[in-house]
C-alpha cells in the first residue's frame, strides 16, 4: 500500500502548487467577511506563493471558467418546495340601502328622501364582502345608520315590485341563518335594486340631526356664503334656501328649526351680489353655481311645504312626472304669474282655459319650436306611423310653439296646425293603420257614440298608446285644436282623479262596448230569469270571480258585473292617459276646475252641426263703393248676390257628413266657428284661407248644379291636402 508520500511524489510541481493555491484560496473565501478584500495567490519563483489582493469580479470569472456549470448564472438553483402566498383579496357589493323611519307597505315618496336623510336615514350605497354573516351586515348596517342600534322591534330587508310610483313592499325572507350577502346578492339582482330596511313595530325618529352629527361625518363637506357655517353638502340646499345670514340651531348642535326644514324655495336675495347664480332648469329659481348642480339631481323629488318667500327669481310651479321606463323628462310646469291665479279664479269656464291655455304657451314662447311634417303623398300608413312616431318622443316640452308642415302642399300658417290637430283627434277615435296582425285599423277607443271606452287590447297597453293618446289630447288643447269628444262620462270621471266606485255609479249599459257582455248583464234587469239566462249569467260571473245570481243581490251584481266589463278592465289604459295629461301641463286646470271638463271632453251632440249655426256665424260679403281695387277686378253686386245665395242653398241642403267637410275646407277643422267670411272673386275653383276663415267664391257661376258640383270636388281634397298658402 503507497503511502501519501509516494503518492505526493508522483505528481507533477506544477500541480502541487495549483492545488495548494486553490485550498487556500477556498480556505480564504470561507474565512473572510462579505465585504473584506479578496486576496489571490501568485506562485513564486522556487515553489513558494504568496497572498496578492484579487477583485472579487475576477474570482467569479476565474471560477466560471473551472467550473462553468455552477457559476453560468446569478439565479438560485434547486427546486422551490413552498410557493410565495398570494395576496387575499376580499370581493364586494355595492348594495343601495334605503332606511325606512316607520313600518310600511309601500315605497316612499320622493318628497321623503332629504327629511328622511336630514334625520340619518334614507337612501346611501353600502359596499359589503361577499363573505359577511347575518351578525356583521347588521353590524354594518348599525355603523353606517347609528339610529338602527336604539330601535328595539326589529328590522327586516324588504324589497319593492317593477313599476313606476310608489311600489308595493314584499318582504325579503330569511335563510336558517339570517342574512347574508349571498341571499342581498340574489334579491337585489346583484345590488342593481335598492333594499329597504324597514322597522317592524318601532317608528324611528325624524327630527333633523344637528350638522355635526355622526351620521354625517362621511359626507363631503361644504360651507354657507351667507353664514359662513359648516354642513354636509346633501344638506347645503335646504340651508341655503332658508338662511337669512344668522346661525341656526342646527350650528349649535341642536335640531334644525323650521327655517331649515325640507322647502322648495329659490335663493333669497340676501346672497351677495358678487356670487355667480345660475337658474335650475326645472324650477327656473336661481342658485349659487357651485349648489346648482346637486340641486338639479334632486329638483322634483321634493315637497313644497313652506309658503313663498322674497327670491332672486320667480318662483317655480308644480312639477308633473313623465313619462315610464326612465326614459322622459318632466312636463311643462304650472303657470305661477297674475295669470295662474285669473284662471282659477274665473267664473266662465271657457275664458279659463283661455287663460291657461296663453300663460303656459306665454312661458315656454322662447323654447325650441317643435315641428310636426307630413308628407301628403304618403300612404295613410305611413302618415299613422308619422304621427305615432312624433308623439311618443320623450324629453320634450309640449308647451312650446308649434308649427306643422304639409310636404307637397304650399300650405302654410295656423290652418295647417288646425288641420292637423283636426287629423290627430279624428285618428284617435278612428283608429290608425299600423300593423299589429290585423287589416283592419286598430282603434284605441270602443264603443258607441257618446260611450267610448279605452280597449283593454293588451298589446296596445304595453306599446304605451294610451300614453300617446293622452299626449295627443292634451296637446291638441294647449295649442287650440280640437278636444277628443265621446268619451264615456264614467271614464272622463275616472280619468279626471275621482274614484272608481264614483264613476261606477254612473255607468249605463250603453257604456259596455262588449255587445255579449251588455246582453248578459241586461238579463239582470228582467223579473224572472229563465234556465238559459241563468246560465249565461252564471258563467259570466263564474269568469269574473262573483258570486252565483240570486232574488236578493241581483241590483248588486248587476253593478258589479257592469263595472267590471268597462272600468276594471281599462284601468291600466286609463292611467297611461292620465300620465300623458300630465306631461302636456294642464293638469292643474282638470283637478282645479271640474267644469272645464266638458270643454275639454265634450259631447259629441254638442260639435254637431246644423245649417242654421253655420249660416249665422258667417259674414256676408258687402258692397264696398270706396273700394280701392282696380274697375276691372271688381264684381258686379248682382254676381256676389247670386253666388252667395248658392252658397246658402248648399249649406241648407248639405248633411252633416258634408258640413263638416266644408268646415274642413274652409278653417281647417270641422268644429263650429264664431267668425266665417265668404268673398266673392274672379277666379276658376273655389280657394280658402284657412289661418282668416276665409272662402273665396268664383264669380262665373250662372247655374247652381256647376256651383254644387265644383264645390264637391273641392272638398273631396280636404283628405290630401289644403293647397293654398
Amino acid at each position: 500500500m503507497a503511502s501519501g508520500n509516494d503518492r505526493g511524489a508522483g505528481l507533477s510541481p506544477q500541480a502541487v502548487v495549483a492545488a495548494r493555491a486553490f485550498v487556500q484560496l477556498l480556505a480564504l473565501e470561507l474565512s473572510s467577511a462579505p465585504n473584506a478584500p479578496r486576496e489571490s495567490t501568485a506562485v513564486r519563483a522556487g515553489g513558494s506563493a504568496a497572498p496578492l489582493p484579487v477583485s472579487d469580479a475576477r474570482v467569479r470569472q476565474a471560477m466560471r471558467r473551472q467550473f462553468p456549470s455552477m457559476f453560468n448564472t446569478d439565479q438560485p438553483r434547486g427546486k422551490q418546495r413552498f410557493s410565495t402566498p398570494a395576496p387575499c383579496i376580499v370581493k364586494r357589493t355595492d348594495f343601495h340601502m334605503y332606511v325606512l323611519s316607520e313600518p310600511s307597505q309601500f315605497t316612499p315618496k320622493g318628497s321623503e328622501e332629504l327629511e328622511l336623510a336630514h334625520a340619518g336615514l334614507g337612501k346611501r350605497m353600502l359596499s359589503i364582502p361577499d363573505h359577511l354573516k347575518h351578525d356583521e351586515i347588521v353590524a354594518l348596517l348599525e355603523e353606517e345608520y347609528p339610529k338602527l342600534k336604539t330601535l328595539q322591534g326589529g328590522w327586516m330587508f324588504f324589497k319593492s315590485t317593477g313599476g313606476s310610483g310608489r311600489r308595493k313592499l314584499s318582504i325579503i325572507p330569511t335563510d336558517a341563518e339570517g342574512y347574508s350577502t349571498t341571499l342581498l346578492k340574489s334579491a337585489s339582482n346583484n345590488g342593481k335594486n335598492i333594499v329597504f330596511v324597514v322597522p317592524l313595530q318601532e317608528k324611528l325618529s325624524t327630527e333633523p340631526l344637528s350638522y355635526n352629527s355622526v351620521e354625517f361625518a362621511k359626507m363631503p363637506q361644504s360651507k354657507c356664503i351667507t353664514c359662513g357655517s359648516q354642513m354636509p353638502l346633501q344638506l347645503l340646499p335646504l340651508h341655503v334656501e332658508g338662511c337669512n345670514g344668522t346661525l341656526t340651531e342646527s350650528e349649535s348642535g341642536t335640531c334644525l328649526d323650521e327655517d331649515c326644514s325640507v322647502l322648495e324655495q329659490p335663493v333669497p336675495s340676501t346672497i351677495g351680489m358678487d356670487e355667480s347664480l345660475a337658474v335650475c332648469p326645472i324650477c327656473l329659481a336661481s342658485y349659487p353655481a357651485d349648489v346648482l348642480p346637486f340641486h338639479a339631481s334632486t329638483c322634483g323629488d321634493r315637497m313644497n311645504c313652506a309658503q313663498p318667500s322674497v327670491a332672486a327669481s320667480p318662483p317655480r310651479g308644480e312639477e308633473f312626472p313623465g313619462p315610464s321606463r326612465g326614459e322622459e323628462l318632466p312636463g311643462p310646469s304650472v303657470p305661477q304669474s297674475s295669470a295662474a291665479s285669473t284662471w282659477a279664479t274665473e267664473v266662465d269656464p271657457q275664458k279659463a282655459c283661455q287663460l291657461f291655455r296663453e300663460d303656459l304657451l306665454n312661458r315656454y314662447s322662447e323654447s325650441p319650436r317643435l315641428s310636426l311634417s307630413l308628407d301628403m303623398f304618403d300612404a295613410e300608413e305611413e302618415q299613422d306611423s308619422a304621427f305615432i312616431s312624433f308623439y311618443k318622443q320623450n324629453n320634450v316640452n309640449w308647451a312650446a310653439p308649434f308649427k306643422c308642415r304639409l310636404r307637397g302642399d304650399a300650405a302654410v300658417g295656423d290652418g295647417v296646425n288646425r288641420h292637423v290637430l283636426s287629423m290627430a283627434m279624428q285618428k284617435l277615435k278612428t283608429g290608425f293603420r299600423i300593423n299589429l296582425g290585423s287589416a283592419a285599423p286598430t282603434t284605441l277607443f270602443e264603443g258607441e257614440k257618446e260611450h267610448r271606452v279605452p280597449s283593454a287590447a293588451a298589446v296596445l297597453r304595453e306599446s304605451n298608446l294610451f300614453e300617446m293618446a293622452g299626449r295627443m289630447i292634451g296637446h291638441s288643447f294647449l295649442h287650440g285644436g280640437s278636444s277628443f269628444s265621446g268619451l264615456s262620462l264614467p271614464v272622463v270621471t275616472l280619468l279626471t282623479g275621482e274614484s272608481i266606485d264614483t264613476a261606477a255609479s254612473a255607468l249605463t249599459l250603453k257604456d259596455c262596448p262588449d255587445i255579449d257582455h251588455r246582453e248578459t248583464i241586461g238579463l239582470l234587469k228582467n223579473a224572472e230569469l229563465t234556465a238559459e239566462e241563468h246560465t249565461k249569467v252564471t258563467d259570466l260571473c263564474l269568469s269574473w270571480d262573483l258570486p252565483f245570481p240570486n232574488s236578493t243581490n241581483r241590483v248588486w251584481l248587476f253593478q258589479e258585473l257592469l263595472s267590471h266589463a268597462v272600468l276594471h278592465r281599462v284601468k291600466q289604459p286609463i292611467k297611461q292617459i292620465r300620465k300623458g295629461l300630465k306631461q302636456r301641463g294642464i293638469w292643474p286646470l282638470l283637478s282645479d276646475r271640474p267644469d272645464v271638463h266638458p270643454l275639454i271632453f265634450p259631447r259629441e251632440s254638442t260639435e254637431e252641426l246644423n245649417p242654421q249655426t253655420v249660416i249665422q256665424s258667417i259674414t256676408w260679403p258687402q258692397p264696398n263703393v270706396d273700394s280701392d281695387e282696380d274697375e276691372d277686378d271688381t264684381v258686379p253686386l248682382e254676381k256676389i248676390s247670386l253666388v252667395t245665395g248658392f252658397l246658402r242653398k248648399f249649406i241648407e241642403e248639405a248633411s252633416a257628413d258634408v258640413l263638416r267637410d266644408l268646415m274642413k275646407f274652409w278653417v281647417g277643422w270641422e268644429l263650429p266657428t264664431r267668425k266665417l267670411h265668404v268673398e266673392v272673386v274672379t277666379s276658376t275653383y273655389p280657394v280658402a284661407h284657412t289661418c282668416f276663415f276665409k272662402l273665396k267664391l268664383p264669380s262665373h257661376y250662372q247655374t247652381y248644379k256647376i256651383f254644387h258640383q265644383d264645390l264637391m270636388m273641392a272638398l273631396s281634397s280636404v283628405s290630401s291636402g289644403l293647397g293654398l298658402v
